[in-house]
């Protein structure tokens, strides 16, 4: 998932995108409300992850402006207040679930699980095309029963593509998904990526088809 944080507490924000990152997710981070209002309404981000109390522009703001866009991102609201009120708000404005800080980050990753598979119909981690499945809690990827090494960015890839056969996932969007704002990655990066798949995934029951001047889709056999 490509996930935006915005949490203005350095040492949260900081333990947050490296326990995101670890477990393969891609992750950006603003600490100032003000500065996150234009980055909120990307498209592109899965998630954002919104602390309430943030200096410019608060969480309740920035979610107001994700929802007026008709934008159905997933939001998950941060609060250190354990007072009803508070979180009765961020639901009512469209937040889809919250944490109370301070929280085990086991329970983060369990809660972006749950949002994960809410935003693709299925109710397990489990996904499976052709000969291909993917564990999403797990991050792990069987070819015809056997495990199958995979870089974290593969994996990430694997994820975007098979989530939708058949779809065309243009390059520009690829990049938004697989790589943060500080990565810089090179302009062929995407296509470096696909062939190291096309290697590994011999015979899965798929193909990730090159589509000139649109990007590229998963068809199957």
């Amino acid at each position: 998932m490509r996930i935006l944080v915005v949490e203005d507490t350095v040492d949260v924000a900081e333990a947050i995108v490296a326990s995101l990152t670890r477990i393969g997710h891609v992750v950006d981070w603003e600490a100032h409300g003000g500065r996150a209002a234009a980055r909120v309404l990307d498209p592109h981000y899965d998630l954002l992850i919104l602390d309430i109390m943030l200096p410019g522009t608060d969480g309740f703001e920035l979610l107001r402006q994700v929802r007026s866009k008709g934008l159905a991102t997933s939001v998950l609201m941060l609060t250190a207040c354990a007072e009803i009120e508070e979180r009765v708000t961020a639901l009512d404005l469209g937040a889809d679930d919250y944490l109370v800080k301070p929280f085990d980050y086991r329970e983060l990753d369990a809660r972006i699980r749950m949002l994960l598979r809410r935003d693709g119909g299925g109710t397990t981690n489990l996904m499976v095309v052709g000969k291909v499945s993917v564990d999403r809690k797990t991050r792990s990827v069987l070819l015809d029963g056997r495990p199958l090494e995979l870089m974290r960015r593969e994996v990430t890839l694997l994820e975007i593509l098979l989530s939708r056969p058949g779809r065309i996932f243009g390059k520009d969007e690829l990049i938004d998904r697989l790589f943060t704002v500080d990565d810089n990655p090179s302009a062929n990066a995407v296509e470096q990526y696909v062939a190291r798949l096309r290697k590994k995934l011999v015979d899965a029951g798929f193909e990730i088809r090159t589509l000139r001047g649109l990007g590229y889709q998963v068809v199957l056999a």
